[in-house]
């Protein structure tokens, strides 16, 4: 048995993987805190969590917990680099994967491409048929699934996902082929569809299942790794890792349902933007996460992120398992400027990365990106940015002078503001559609930034959209692992009905709720994770008799009366449409439970070193510098974050430098910190 005397009282340490840096924040009891941030290592992002543990001086041997985000199984799928995987489906479905929906890869084009994401060849049938009332119509042909397992296999499938229509009603053939399945498939990477997801509309069911099959061995092959690892250098806990619901999961159990884990980083960020802005008495905030490669931004409401069923990565690949909403758009810091066919200037999606990364990092790269724009007008520090022991100002100038300026037949500092204006103009499309979309008006949020990038344009955005306030939190660059370290666990369920309200029997949605209680309790209860209670949140989605779209009902208590329901959706639709159907009869979709395990609170004062702070600004202020805002140069105080006073008002311009971010305050907007040493931006002119 190890000594864990030494060992500091529940040091937890979050890590979280990006496309450009990983970063970690370690915590203990005692208010210790380590921070780290280090480049990605993409062909194995096993490399840079331990480099972030090394960097940080934190070992592993003395740590209770670590959380793990990961984007192993988002960056898998967005390259297609999945593990060869067959699907066995009903006899004439072959082809539901491909057929898909009546759309189309451009809105408004003929042009596109769809590419499944098991090919035809690997799709194989056989008999069986399930009626949508869970009725065996015709029983399931073992000899044939046999026979096409053993093709799959010798074809040299990883893994295997097996998808039968209605299985949603009743899954006993799919129990069934799995049953046979374990007696000859050579490992356990054996999907079935409604043990994924319980949902009708087969095409949404059948590539939930099969993306489930096809990062299943990888994320597996990586958690193992990890583990085995960080078991070597004498870590004694359980690994857990984040997945898209902002929950997390034991590693010994996150491959069974891998498709869950797609979009855990930024979930991880979403989750520590609600739990720090509860805390500052702001419960409705826009999280604005610009990172090294893109920004995702997403909506929060009384402190509870949007949760969806129905996140499409992309194109043809829609995910139904809860995850929190989140909508990303490719600008990030690393993010490239470019003229385009058409002569007008455009921002990513291509990015320099970490390697070379922006010309202003030093370490080769050519391309003018969004990070070299802020440099060139004095936002961001070159010394600080610089990896090389030379200036790197001369040779930003002049090539944002030569592949965007001269184009456009504008200077070097104007060239740069142009692309910070397109940049901008891009992220505020983001966060209209995330609150738009969801009847919310921007200007009754605040603008939570964060990210390594995101403080430098947030006064912006939030100006250009009239949202009145901003917060930055404490680590901005860090926040995705701070997301790690406070994240609770979290089970969603799912169980599809789909009747109208009057034909339900009268304990039917009870019954549902209590069995999916169960089960979430029972999976708490093996992670071997301390938790202070256990929380039920139910919901349904409704829908009127005859219409398609789903909306989300939330209610108090897991029994309620068919009227209550139809006042309830009413309601919800009214707010939604504004618009009354009274007349009309309502149904229920899907029975959704999600079961929470709250795990202590953290105390934020603690990511700040109390003995850094100043009693003055003008002792935290380090100097000052020319910064360009709107159309001229500007003196502008530098001040150190780490050395601000606990209380003060601070008018812009000013720059708010800090290990992991740089804050940009545009003339006249006001900053104020609150008790755990979050920033409060308020932004001039907004109403």
């Amino acid at each position: 048995m190890s000594d864990t005397s030494q060992r500091p009282k529940a040091a937890v340490a979050g890590i979280d993987v990006g496309g450009t840096f990983t970063d970690l924040v370690a915590l203990d009891a005692e208010g210790a805190i380590k921070l780290a941030k280090v480049p990605s290592t993409l062909q194995n992002q096993a490399h840079g969590v331990l480099n972030a543990l090394a960097a940080a001086d934190c070992k592993p041997s003395e740590l209770s917990l670590i959380v793990h985000g990961t984007t192993t199984t988002t960056n898998a799928l967005l390259e297609r680099n999945l593990a060869r995987t067959g699907l066995i489906t009903t006899a004439g479905f072959r082809d539901v994967l491909e057929l898909g929906r009546r759309t189309r890869p451009q809105a408004y084009g003929m042009h596109g491409r769809f590419v499944p994401l098991i090919p035809r060849d690997l799709r194989l049938e056989v008999a069986e048929r399930m009626d949508s009332d869970g009725n065996v119509l015709v029983p399931l042909d073992k000899t044939a699934l046999r026979a096409a397992a053993r093709q799959l296999r010798d074809a040299g499938c990883e893994a295997i996902v097996v998808h039968f229509l209605h299985a949603y009603a009743n899954p006993r053939h799919e129990l069934e082929a799995i049953a046979e399945l374990q007696t000859l498939w050579p490992n356990d990477h054996i999907t079935a569809g409604h043990q994924v997801l319980s949902e009708n509309r087969e095409y949404e069911r059948g590539v939930t299942a099969t993306v489930n099959a096809c990062v299943q061995p990888l994320l597996q092959r990586y958690v193992q790794s990890l583990s085995d690892t960080l078991a070597t250098q004498g870590y004694p806990g359980d690994l857990l890792v984040m997945n898209g619901n902002g929950g997390m999961v034991s590693a010994r159990h996150v491959a069974k349902e891998a498709a869950k884990t797609v979009m855990s980083g930024p979930a991880s960020g979403v989750m520590a933007a609600a739990y720090t802005a509860r805390r500052a008495g702001i419960p409705n905030v826009i999280t604005y996460d610009m990172g090294g490669t893109s920004t995702d931004v997403a909506l929060i409401r009384d402190a509870s992120p949007s949760v969806s069923n129905e996140i499409e990565v992309e194109y043809g690949m829609p995910i139904h398992v809860p995850m929190v909403d989140v909508r990303t758009v490719g600008a990030g810091g690393g993010s490239i400027a470019r003229i385009n066919s058409g002569g007008l200037l455009d921002i990513g999606p291509q990015s320099a990365g970490a390697t070379p990364g922006p010309i202003c990092y030093g370490l080769g790269g050519t391309d003018p990106t969004i990070s070299d724009a802020n440099m060139l007008l004095g936002r961001l520090d070159p010394k600080g940015v610089s990896a090389s022991s030379g200036g790197t100002e001369n040779k930003v100038q002049h090539i944002v002078e030569t592949q965007i300026g001269k184009p456009l037949d504008l200077t070097a500092t104007e060239a740069a503001a142009a692309i910070l204006q397109v940049a901008n103009t891009k992220m505020a499309g983001a966060i209209r559609m995330v609150s738009l979309s969801l009847g919310a008006d921007p200007r009754d949020f605040a603008l939570f930034a964060f990210g390594g990038a995101g403080p430098l344009h947030a006064c912006a955005l939030a100006k250009e959209l009239n949202i009145p306030r901003v917060l930055v939190p404490a680590r901005p660059g860090l926040t995705n692992a701070l997301g790690c370290v406070v994240a609770d666990l979290r089970h969603d369920f799912v169980q599809t009905i789909n009747a109208p309200l009057q034909t339900l029997k009268p304990t039917q949605i009870a019954e549902i709720f209590t069995a999916q209680e169960a089960q979430g309790k029972h999976l708490i209860s093996n992670e071997n994770i301390p938790t202070t209670e256990i929380e039920n949140h139910y919901s349904l989605d409704m829908q009127f008799v005859g219409q398609t779209h789903l909306l989300r009902v939330p209610l108090t208590k897991p029994t309620t009366s068919p009227e209550d329901l139809q006042a309830l959706f009413e309601a919800v639709y009214r707010k939604r449409f504004h618009v009354d159907l009274n007349e009309v009869q309502a149904a229920v979709v899907n029975v959704n439970c999600s079961v929470i395990g709250r795990r202590e609170t953290l105390d934020l004062g603690q990511l700040f070193d109390p003995h850094k702070r100043k009693t003055t600004l003008k002792d935290a202020q380090t100097r000052t510098r020319d910064v360009f805002f709107d159309t001229k140069w500007h003196p502008t105080p530098v001040y150190a974050r780490d050395s601000l006073p606990e209380t003060f008002t601070l008018i812009g311009p000013a720059i708010i430098e800090q290990l992991d971010t740089t804050i940009v305050v545009p003339p006249g907007d006001h900053v104020t910190p609150d008790h755990d040493g979050n920033l409060i931006i308020t932004i001039a002119g907004a109403t």
